[in-house]
């Protein structure tokens, strides 16, 4: 947690204000921030989509109605979501290589973003760093430069049995097919990593570190039938095929499958023979009790089974209890409505292990499978899972220190349109806090203390319930109706977050506010919420330079991606070093702390 310095010895000076930097001369520690809480959770998507001003929607259903200038997006890859964040972690690797590296190891060791891995190991695979030699004027070799390529390839091969961590065959494929993608393959040329007259897409250390990643599952026959098990067959086929990968022995063929010709060079020598194909046969012509045989007896996964069941049987209660067993916490939540369907959550053993999965929940997609089951109780277990991740992110956000946290909502009438878009972000992120540690107030030109009866969305939504956007903008008055009823420990810390458009009184007298009622802020965070095509003020960050503490800010829209709610608020809670300030321990702080991924040599 960054926990400012001179502002809690000395008051803060008002008479001139610390101009904030422009946007070409912020540094890497808050370009870094930025990528997190501004740049989309997903690059690749399963479904049809629209892009509507650079951002992916689901593609509407039919007879609803269409956004103005939508584009219609096929299954895949987000490329302009790709783009985005691929810039700007280029733009980090060349403000600070050291950082771009230890952020490439902490995305896969501290994250479960998985296709900022992808993102992240594609650059390292490919940047210019690649332990050159580097010469004396004589011509002879001083030294070799530091080869962070191998961090890009210890990505990939990065293994720990049962870790969430290692990057699956289809994470390992994707980089090879971002990197092939034409604007981010010419914005690698661009940077120095490939030759600009090359028409290939720059693809650095991908190949070789492909083919390692195939040869240790060769090596290890039950790892690669773990992963045919796990459904990844096809992309283990269509990674072979892109790397050019070589097999040792025709088993490798044999587990995936995979019937072998020669090629019409004649150069195959393995796989050529007779092949006893590990082929996974349908299940046509076997009875529900067959069926469930062959799932308990085989150790069959979920995936393995859906996709083998004749259309005339499809999946039964039986057979959804049979393959029960093999469910994550994961999967149990996502497949509620099916269980639902299925009459399955009448079954005690189901429920009990069901509700063991709500509480373990690390995003709050569960709040999108609610609408799609029919049982009150149900729904209200799976928002419960949605508050679950949300406190488990302020959990280990805050887990080192006491902070305590102000959340000041802006209800003016400049928020006429955008008032009930910040409700439903709060309602998505108050839940997380402990009510003894939680403190909000709305404010236009008079603050009102607002106090959840429980730490739940659904109390949160209550509480919000009757606000209305109307009246002038005074940021101060939230600070002052708290200041008459809050007293905070001294060893606390205090993070506030506004909400709201910023519009409003000069950022001295909001940070005069906070001296005036004696409270010292370690870090102030800005929820940007703006009706349509309505002006943004400058209060809050004005604020925050005055007292110099660390600033971030994050548009309330991100709040919509189940995915990213809980990486906003770890952020946002952990933020690095305000602009201008003197530096802090913080989130990039805990990030450089981060041990460089080594590449392992077997």
């Amino acid at each position: 947690m960054a926990v400012p310095g001179s502002s809690q010895e000395t008051e803060p000076t008002m008479a001139i204000a610390k101009p904030l930097l422009p946007e070409a001369q912020l540094g890497p520690a808050e370009k870094l921030l930025d990528l997190v809480l501004s740049s989309s959770a997903h690059l690749w998507h399963n479904r049809p989509g629209i892009e509507v001003n650079g951002t992916w929607q689901p593609r509407p259903k039919k007879g609803q109605p269409r956004p103005k200038g939508a584009r219609d997006v096929d299954p895949g890859l987000h490329v302009a979501a790709a783009v985005r964040i691929y810039e700007k972690l280029l733009e980090i690797y060349r403000l600070n290589v050291d950082l771009k590296a230890h952020f490439a190891s902490y995305a896969l060791m501290e994250t479960d973003w998985r296709d900022l891995k992808v993102a992240c190991a594609a650059l390292m695979l490919v940047q210019a760093r690649s332990g050159q030699p580097v010469k004396e004027d004589d011509g002879s070799v001083a030294f070799y430069d530091d080869d962070l390529r191998q961090i890009g390839e210890a990505m990939l091969l990065f293994y720990e049995k049962k870790s969430a961590r290692m990057m699956t065959p289809k994470a390992v494929l994707r980089v090879a097919q971002l990197l092939e993608t034409k604007e981010i393959a010419a914005l690698n040329r661009k940077a120095g990593f490939g030759d600009p007259a090359s028409k290939k897409p720059p693809l650095g250390r991908w190949k070789r570190a492909a083919q390692k990643w195939l040869a240790m599952r060769e090596n290890n026959p039950a790892m690669l039938k773990g992963l045919v098990k796990a459904g990844f067959k096809e992309t283990i086929k269509d990674l072979t095929r892109k790397c050019g990968y070589k097999p040792a022995s025709q088993a490798y063929f044999e587990i995936l499958g995979w019937k072998q010709k020669q090629a019409e060079g004649g150069h195959r020598t393995v796989g050529l023979g007779t092949l006893k194909l590990d082929k996974q046969e349908r299940f046509d012509g076997l009875s529900e009790a067959e069926v469930c045989e062959a799932i308990e007896t085989q150790r069959l996964s979920y995936k393995d089974v859906v996709g083998r069941l004749p259309k005339d049987l499809g999946l039964t209660p039986a057979i959804m209890a049979a393959v029960f067993p093999s469910l994550s916490d994961r999967d149990l939540r996502i497949l509620t409505p099916t269980l639902e369907e299925l009459g399955l959550m009448a079954d005690p053993e189901i429920r009990a292990r069901w509700e063991q999965a709500i509480g373990t929940s690390t995003d709050q997609r569960s709040l999108n499978i609610a609408k799609n089951v029919r049982s009150k109780a149900l729904r209200e277990k799976l928002v419960e899972a949605a508050d679950v991740a949300a406190r488990s992110a302020v959990s280990e956000a805050t887990k080192d220190v006491d902070v305590r946290v102000m959340f000041l909502i802006d209800k003016s009438g400049s928020m006429q349109g955008a008032i009930e878009q910040s409700k439903e972000a709060l309602s998505k992120i108050l839940a997380g806090f402990p009510l003894e540690k939680l403190h909000i107030a709305t404010f236009d030109t008079m603050g009102t203390v607002l106090r959840p009866k429980a730490a739940t969305r659904a109390a949160v939504q209550h509480m919000l319930k009757g606000i209305n956007a109307e009246g002038g903008t005074v940021h101060a008055a939230g600070v002052r109706a708290l200041a008459s009823e809050l007293t905070l420990p001294p060893e606390a810390r205090l993070v506030v977050i506004v909400v709201g458009d910023e519009a409003g009184e000069a950022g001295d007298q909001f940070a005069r506010s906070f001296r005036d009622a004696g409270f010292a802020v370690s870090a102030m965070a800005m929820l940007v919420s703006v009706a349509g095509q309505g002006a943004r003020g400058n209060t809050v960050r004005t604020c925050a330079s005055f007292m110099r503490v660390p600033f971030s800010e994050v548009n309330v829209s991100q709040f919509d991606d189940p995915y990213q709610v809980t990486r906003v608020l770890k952020a946002l809670l952990d933020a690095p070093v305000a602009v201008g300030a003197a530096p802090q321990q913080g989130w990039v702080e805990r990030v450089m702390r981060t041990k460089l991924l080594e590449l392992k040599v077997a």
